[in-house]
């Protein structure tokens, strides 16, 4: 099965990652809080997660903390957040998260403007 774990507290923004990924023909299992998110990363037949960084409580940086200490390890991990700030790429990829990316800069990129 594709499997995809997505971790996002925001309702609309889970919303609109599941029905993207759904069309994309994944089975979408969606977390909303880091703690739930990282009691269903032993789901089986997950390919990859999907990881808000912007998350109450347990954000995302500690939710990778803790599925890097997991025996075994974790399927990929991609960061998804709507905040981009300076070094934030340099920050998320050097935690351990597979990619990251931000919907503003590719929107930006598509349009082909510098922000």
């Amino acid at each position: 099965m594709n499997k995809v774990l997505v971790i996002e507290d925001n309702n609309d923004s889970s919303r609109l990652l599941t029905l993207a990924l759904t069309r994309a023909g994944y089975d979408v299992i969606s977390a909303d809080s880091g703690e739930d998110g990282c009691l269903l990363v032993g789901t089986p037949g997950i390919l990859f997660i999907l990881l808000d960084i912007n998350l109450p409580r347990m954000d995302g940086f500690e939710v990778m903390r803790r599925l890097c200490d997991r025996p075994g390890g974790h399927p990929p991990v991609i960061a998804v957040t709507s905040h981009a700030m300076a070094g934030d790429r340099e920050r998320i990829l050097s935690a351990g998260f597979s990619g990251y990316f931000t919907i503003v800069e590719h929107i930006h990129r598509v349009l082909g403007l510098k922000k």
